[in-house]
């Protein structure tokens, strides 16, 4: 079952849009005619895709689609053919214009699959796809040495690449990786094990990575464990 909302300040086009999503079969969907709310439920619910009307009475699409949360597939729909320019630039994996005729939803449909496939599979090939700057980045776990939060988002120092700083939690990108390469050792910071150059008196010191990493006091026995994690890599 794929899980879906749908966002239109218009009544009739979320119609539409239920009506295709029941015809094509295996969808969730959840239609908002308040940007607010709908907004509310992506932000706590995490669609897999999100069709989202780019003009609105109280709020633009292209700006709405900055906020959804990493690896969301995104389908802009409008009435105005020359919005189209500014939703692929948003990052959109397809755009439908209206009126929306069932064979093109099908199309969207399709290539949002294929984008759904690759990103469920990112994690197990070694790969996460994070939002930075409002469009999707693709990091390879392999070169992450050290992540470090920063109120909503959270600073990913990698060796030998620049710095990544997505728009996601701690929590969130922490429940990303996979426990056996990554443990958080403070609240502000996660830390790969194969980049542990040694630890000691609370501290742990990681290759290619400038400064010390502290442990805090909630993640001790995490701390006192380094030694069994390292010996099993």
């Amino acid at each position: 079952m794929i899980k879906c909302v749908a966002i239109d300040d218009e009544p009739i086009a979320l119609s539409i849009i239920k009506e295709y999503c029941n015809r094509y079969g295996d969808i969730e969907l959840e239609c908002f005619t308040s940007p607010v709310a709908g907004m509310e439920c992506v932000r706590s619910s995490k669609p897999q895709i999100v069709f989202l009307d780019i003009e609105m009475n109280s709020h633009n699409g292209v700006e709405l689609a900055k906020e959804l949360p990493a690896g969301t597939c995104l389908i802009f729909t409008t009435a105005y053919a020359n919005y189209a320019l500014d939703g692929f630039n948003a990052d959109a994996v397809d755009f439908l214009h209206k009126p929306i005729f069932y064979p093109r939803f099908e199309r969207a449909m399709a290539k949002a699959k294929k984008y759904l496939q690759y990103t469920d599979s990112d994690t197990a090939a070694g790969f996460i796809t994070l939002k930075a700057d409002h469009k999707n980045v693709v990091v390879n776990l392999k070169d992450i040495i050290v992540i470090e939060a920063m109120d909503n988002y959270v600073k990913i120092f990698r060796k030998d690449l620049p710095t990544v700083v997505p728009q996601i939690t701690m929590k969130d990108i922490e429940a990303k990786l996979p426990d056996d390469s990554f443990i958080r050792i403070h609240r502000s910071y996660i830390i790969a094990v194969p980049f542990i150059e040694k630890f000691a008196n609370k501290t742990v010191y990681m290759h290619h990575f400038p400064r010390p990493v502290p442990a805090g006091r909630k993640y001790i026995a995490v701390f006192n464990n380094l030694n069994n994690l390292i010996q099993t890599k």
